[in-house]
């Protein structure tokens, strides 16, 4: 979804729902009219990449139209006002935030949920705490990848999972220190899509727009193409 600087992707699988990410807090209304719009009053899995506020920012308001079934969150928390006000709202619901550890799968429809991180919590820089997940759907493959940056992708690749993917969301809104070369070697993604907005950070940098360039990855951006819709038949995928 077009969410600006920030990151929110909704994944829709056999009648199963899942939204990770929400943008920041002005997202609530956004992400809340889209699943009206859809017509989803309820949504399997609510994934919170990291606590940083353009991720976990519009989840409440994810959460004030939707009940969830399960919600994934880091073990690393944060004080801001966001996380706290998306805590409450999960525990509004009677539910309670589940950490996954690297390697533990679920079936989403018929296709398959791999966590693949974070390896190490890094409380120095909540970006490394990013949840990193790989969905397989027949043969075709989507990696999400939060903020994570030089350091988690480099615990990822120390543990010889299968990263190859078709689709990659790109890390980190295309800064120079994620998607790196021997993270990008591993995945060799036939397409990347940068959430992205008007920032003062130099995202994407022409480094990480470089190497995807090197790699001959197909980039697409929410700051030059909207909302960018993505389908699979497990063989193809249409952008």
């Amino acid at each position: 979804l077009d969410v600006g600087q920030a990151d929110a992707s909704l994944i829709l699988c056999d009648n199963k729902t899942m939204l990770i990410d929400g943008g920041n807090p002005g997202d609530s209304s956004l992400i809340a009219a889209y699943l009206k719009k859809l017509n989803i009053s309820h949504l399997d899995y609510i994934i919170c990449s990291h606590a940083h506020d353009d991720h976990v920012g519009g989840l409440p308001g994810a959460l004030s139209v939707a009940t969830a079934g399960k919600v994934y969150a880091p073990i690393t928390e944060n004080d801001i006002k966001e996380y706290q006000s998306f805590k409450s709202k999960v525990a509004s619901q009677g539910l309670t935030i589940t950490n996954p550890s690297p390697g533990d799968t679920f079936q989403f429809g018929s296709s398959t949920v791999l966590f693949l991180g974070p390896i190490h919590e890094n409380v120095s820089d909540l970006n490394d705490t990013s949840i990193v997940l790989k969905i397989t759907y027949g043969d075709t493959s989507f990696l999400f990848t939060g903020d994570a940056e030089r350091d988690e992708e480099q615990s990822i690749l120390a543990q010889n999972y299968d990263l190859s993917a078709t689709v990659l969301k790109v890390g980190h809104h295309g800064s120079g220190d994620s998607t790196t070369y021997p993270f990008l070697r591993e995945i060799m993604p036939e397409y990347a899509i940068i959430s992205v907005g008007e920032n003062n950070y130099g995202h994407p940098t022409e480094e990480t727009l470089s190497r995807l360039r090197d790699a001959d990855v197909k980039v697409y951006r929410t700051d030059m193409q909207g909302d960018i819709i993505v389908s699979s038949n497990g063989k193809t995928v249409n952008i």
